[in-house]
């Protein structure tokens, strides 16, 4: 920890590098990613401060969209796209996702209620061989779920429509640093 704070002290005193954000931020896309540590949304893209707008949540899940339960998730969504005007989204999934290998074999998460349930908004289960330790088939076929369920959003079906917003999905290799994309006329992940 301690390097952390040291880091945290030397950066704060360097605020006229930082001035200009307190007139606002307008970031142009929303980054969703899992809260992975190995996942660093500004690393992976060079994004400096104001550039990106991030939602990291245990396995990069998109909740279904629901406007009498909102959820954090949904909130923060609704703000990049109503209030910001982000122009792109991106849905980052990840090799060795820890949450979506869980789905993937199925593992038993009664010790962690909280996850199990959280999980259980990833529906439906992702496909993959379980037997893979990047669980890359499955971490795609993830993200490709959570585009769909962001197009199920009421605001973001408008935008679509309008031509004012597009989505993205990533898989990102945290052993190799490789970013892949969607492509949907081959429907598969191909590099960046």
């Amino acid at each position: 920890m301690q390097p952390l704070i040291d880091n945290a002290r030397l950066f704060g005193q360097r605020p006229e590098e930082f001035a200009r954000l307190a007139e606002g931020q307008s970031p142009q896309v929303l980054f969703i990613t899992c809260s992975d540590s190995r996942v660093v949304p500004a690393l992976i893209t060079g994004a400096g401060p104001g550039e990106l707008f991030e939602l990291r949540t245990a396995g990069n899940i998109v909740p279904p969209y629901a406007s009498e339960h909102p959820t954090s998730e949904a909130a923060t969504i609704e703000y990049a796209v109503e209030v910001l005007g982000v122009s792109d989204i991106v849905v980052c999934g990840h090799s060795h996702c820890g949450a979506v290998g869980a789905l993937v074999r199925g593992d038993d998460l009664t010790a962690v209620p909280a996850v199990r349930d959280w999980l259980t908004q990833a529906a439906p289960r992702p496909a993959g061989a379980a037997e893979d330790p990047a669980v890359a088939e499955g971490v795609q076929s993830h993200v490709l779920t959570q585009l769909l369920r962001l197009r199920s959003y009421p605001f973001i079906e408008k935008k679509l429509a309008e031509r004012q917003l597009t989505l993205h999905a990533w898989y990102y290799e945290v052993h190799t640093g490789a970013v892949q994309e969607h492509r949907p006329d081959t429907d598969t992940f191909e590099a960046l």
